[in-house]
């Protein structure tokens, strides 16, 4: 007798209401594995997101995607004195969004670092998003992605700032520092995040 092998579908880790927002952060072929500014671990957190993703679109509520989008000879790049190598350059493979990332039609693409002499870290610097998601009745923001200890810990930051109620998904997040996260975390949480590692 034969048996099928059983797949195992991560499940939520949040039970998503209409007045939340899914903030997944610079999930781009640049910073996984085989990316210039790789992330140990980055791949692997795509089938949980994307889990986070369905129970988000089952529930209503708002999802936004947001990416590094630089032009060539951005102002954070090694060759002009800012501290990264060249990546997410726009229209290059390596800014767009990992391939198994399973992103709904209707999500909200947030393009960050767009001009040629400003960096930008957070999701909501530069881009009206959180004017948007206030607009739109959102009251709560839960954040993932790339990387923990970089946009990630931006991102909750501003969240917070913004207003908004706030929960990082540590468990799919990765830090481009692992030696880093313990001192974000205490950040994050004295701003006022809940931290669900």
């Amino acid at each position: 007798m034969e048996t099928k092998e059983k797949r195992t579908i991560p499940s939520s880790l949040h039970d998503y209401q209409r007045h939340d927002a899914l903030l997944v952060v610079d999930m781009q072929n640049d910073f996984c594995e085989g990316g210039a500014l790789a992330i140990n671990g980055g791949s692997a957190l795509v089938p949980g997101i994307n889990a986070e993703i369905a129970a988000a679109q089952d529930a209503g509520a708002t999802i936004v995607a947001s990416r590094d989008w630089h032009p060539v000879d951005h102002v954070s790049f090694n060759h002009r004195g800012g501290p990264w190598p060249i990546h997410c350059v726009q229209d290059t493979p390596g800014a767009a969004f990992h391939p198994d990332l399973t992103l709904p039609d209707e999500v909200i693409r947030v393009s960050k670092a767009t001009a040629f002499n400003a960096d930008a870290y957070s999701a909501f610097d530069g881009t009206g998003l959180g004017e948007y998601l206030r607009e739109n009745g959102i009251q709560r923001v839960v954040v993932c992605g790339l990387a923990l200890d970089v946009c990630v810990h931006a991102t909750v930051l501003a969240a917070c700032r913004e207003g908004f109620t706030t929960l990082l998904l540590e468990t799919l997040s990765a830090a481009a520092d692992p030696g880093a996260v313990e001192r974000c975390r205490h950040e994050m949480q004295d701003a006022g995040a809940e931290v669900r590692a």
